[in-house]
Parts: C-alpha cells; structure tokens; sequence
C-alpha cells in the first residue's frame, strides 16, 4: 500500500517539476524522508498527505484513489499519458492564440 502512495506522490511531483527537497521543504520534513515516503518505506500520516496534496495542488483523493483503481482524469492531469508541460504549455499558447484571432475577428465584425 505505501508504494503505491509513494509512487502515486513521485508521479505528480515529477509532473508539477518539483525535486524531492522542494516538496520536502514545503511540507515541513526532511529530503530523506519524504524520498522514504515516494518510495514506500516510510509510514505516511494523514498531515503529510494533507500537506504533499497541497503542495502538489491536488485533493487526497487524487493521491489515494490509486488503492482502489487507476482513474484516467487523473492520469491525464499527471502527465502518464504522455503529456509534458511542454506539451500544455504548447496548447495553451494555442488556446490564447486562436481566441486573440476571434476576439479580433469579433470586433471587425
């Protein structure tokens, strides 16, 4: 059960970019032992996941819904399919570029 937590909480810091210390920091404990926690050895209480989910900017559920199955959203917001944050960065450009030409479109109209 706590590799599965602990992977589940590498995997979206890797996703947020984070190191191991960032998070660490912001979660009031030592470097090692939150790697302890990504990697299964160390017990995890209820504040700390409350913290890490903070930090990471998700909800608790987020991280324990891998006990019970994978849920696709979340991967998606993770990136486990393939997405970077180069890859949103890139679509969100393309957002903002395609709704600055409607909103230009718009007024000529």
């Amino acid at each position: 059960m706590n590799e599965l937590l602990g992977s589940r909480i590498k995997a979206l810091r890797i996703a947020k970019a984070f190191t191991q210390e960032q998070v660490a920091d912001r979660i009031g404990v030592s470097r090692q032992r939150y790697a302890r926690i990504e990697n299964g050895v160390g017990s995890i209480t209820l504040d700390i996941l409350s913290k890490v989910a903070e930090v990471l900017g998700v909800t608790v559920g987020d991280i324990t819904r891998v006990l019970d199955e994978e849920d696709p959203a979340i991967a998606y917001r993770i990136g486990e399919e393939g997405g970077s944050p180069d890859t949103i960065f890139a679509m969100l450009d393309l957002f903002y570029a395609n709704k600055h030409a409607y909103n230009k479109l718009k007024s000529k109209m």
